[in-house]
């Protein structure tokens, strides 16, 4: 089942910001109340909303703006399930919460009325999935895993720690001195009694349709993007020959290079090293370099195997527009139209897209950034104290975007291209080699475009470089833009990704009859 993370971001009335912060404590306490009725902590939430994986809610409170609250949240399934869900465990709680937010402006306005109004019976769910809002760029952290599953491969996991346990302590363990492939065969001979889901095959967790969608995507994105920095060249192509052409935008390019040659130091002071966690096709890509994206030979190809396909599909395209306009055949108008898309393609990558590039520079170079931001003390031990809980903890941090054109162009064309490249590259086999990275030391380059268009945010340098790699700095600017998450819900509190990846192989093992002596050495391993 596909897994869904959406936000919901409220506007809070200021003198209900402490109601509201109240409320969401309340809630938190009834979960943690061992007088509940539930066996366990946030029981009442496992039982009524089984497709939810992890929630928080927070509200954000600033000098610039009305507090904010915000609700996020990890789930199986469409919205609709989920807040039906939501509403039938946490009604009454989440219909007191709006009653502390602000009526919106737009057409959701009637919508809140209706909800929040005296003695209303309206149902809320509606209103919280009209204002619920996608990510432009998130992970999934185990890919293709619904909850129900990840609970019983844990569950399952506890059972063979249980079963490989030595009973007597004076006794040898049997299991000690058998070949992995018999570990495998009286372990699942004791355990399939117990789960008789070990006899089925393993639900597939990415399809083969649900890649090349993936991957279509993100085609689909590369290919919008280099028609968009075609278009000057394009305009230019369909009045000039191509020869003044290329020696127009030959000129052009040179003197744009020497611009970004000009602007390449970081300001004093202000450099950092970029030897690694810059963004690159490694860091995005399997670790195998037969197969690898980073491979330059199959970087090569597939770039110019891609620029091939984009030169003929947008050839094709534009011809039929033309037979549209002029009446024309296609025979006619084909040559022309390769002519502009070619030419409109090779300006697009050598003067459009270093003219943006120097023209964020000359923005970059004038950006001020917060050096010691305002940390509050007070704040900082609340988070603190809700923090190394569980095994996961929650982040949330709320920024204002820097003003213009150009800047929330990138903003919204790189969360959106990140977040299409990730979901495409982050298969289930990479997820534990994820989580062990030093986010700053191994991934600042990632940060830095994702973050790097905050106002205040360390210098930053070609969109990537620099930024998040000053560790302190964006670590401060960071806790300066965070607020006490006031709840947090995970549904399996004691499992990092790690772990989960590890019960998944285990599983996956176990549901075979029979595994290779080679097969079995690996699936030991996890043991």
């Amino acid at each position: 089942m596909r897994q869904t993370t959406l936000s919901v971001a409220l506007e809070v009335e200021p003198v209900s910001v402490d109601r509201l912060s109240a409320l969401i404590d309340s809630v938190k306490c009834q979960e943690e109340d061992p007088a509940s009725g539930y066996a366990e902590k946030y029981g009442r939430l496992q039982a009524g909303v089984p497709v939810l994986h992890f929630m928080s809610m927070s509200v954000f409170p600033s000098a610039d703006y009305d507090p904010v609250f915000v609700i996020e949240a990890n789930f199986d399934g469409p919205p609709g399930v989920f807040w039906g869900q939501m509403e039938a465990t946490l009604g009454p709680q989440l219909r007191a919460m709006l009653r502390c937010c602000k009526k919106p402006a737009n057409r959701d306005g009637p919508l809140f009325v209706a909800v929040t109004s005296p003695d209303s019976r309206y149902p809320v769910a509606p209103y919280f999935a009209a204002r619920s809002l996608r990510p432009s760029a998130f992970h999934h952290g185990n890919r293709g895993l619904d909850r129900g599953r990840i609970l019983d491969e844990g569950r399952l996991f506890l059972a063979t720690r249980k079963a490989l346990a030595q009973p007597d302590p004076a006794a040898p363990n049997p299991y000690r001195l058998m070949p992995a492939a018999r570990i495998h065969t009286e372990l699942r001979a004791a355990l399939k009694s117990a789960f008789p889901w070990l006899e089925q095959p393993a639900s597939v967790r990415i399809s083969l349709a649900e890649r090349i969608g993936d991957w279509l995507r993100v085609a689909g994105f590369l290919f919008l993007v280099l028609v968009g920095l075609s278009i000057p060249g394009m305009i230019v192509a369909f009045i000039s020959p191509w020869p003044r052409f290329l020696v127009l935008f030959g000129i052009a390019a040179v003197l744009i290079y020497l611009g970004l040659y000009r602007m390449r130091a970081p300001l004093a002071g202000k450099g950092a090293p970029t030897r690694s966690g810059g963004l690159t096709i490694e860091s995005l890509s399997f670790q195998n370099d037969l197969t690898s994206l980073a491979h330059p030979v199959t970087l090569t190809i597939g770039v110019l195997l891609f620029l091939g396909i984009y030169g003929v599909v947008a050839s094709v395209i534009a011809t039929w527009l033309g037979i549209a306009v002029t009446g024309y055949w296609f025979d006619k108008l084909w040559w022309p139209s390769f002519r502009v898309v070619a030419l409109g393609l090779l300006s697009g990558v050598f003067f459009t897209l270093p003219a943006i590039v120097l023209w964020l520079r000359w923005l970059e170079l004038r950006d001020s950034s917060q050096d010691a931001p305002p940390l509050n003390p007070e704040l900082l031990r609340e988070m603190a104290r809700r923090e190394d809980r569980i095994a996961q903890n929650h982040m949330g941090s709320l920024v204002l975007v820097k003003p213009g054109v150009l800047r929330m162009a990138l903003f919204r064309a790189g969360h959106l291209g990140l977040g299409l490249i990730v979901r495409a590259t982050a298969t289930e086999e990479r997820h534990a080699q994820n989580v062990r990275l030093d986010f700053i030391e191994k991934a600042h380059g990632g940060l830095t475009l994702a973050w790097g268009s905050g106002i205040g945010f360390p210098p930053t340098r070609f969109l990537v470089l620099d930024g998040a790699s000053h560790g302190r700095q964006f670590k401060a600017w960071a806790r300066h833009s965070m607020t006490v998450t006031r709840f947090w819900f995970s549904a399996y509190k004691d499992y990092t990704v790690d772990q989960i990846e590890r019960h998944a192989r285990i599983a996956d093992g176990l549901r075979k009859p029979t595994l290779t002596p080679k097969e079995a050495a690996e699936w030991a391993r996890d043991l």
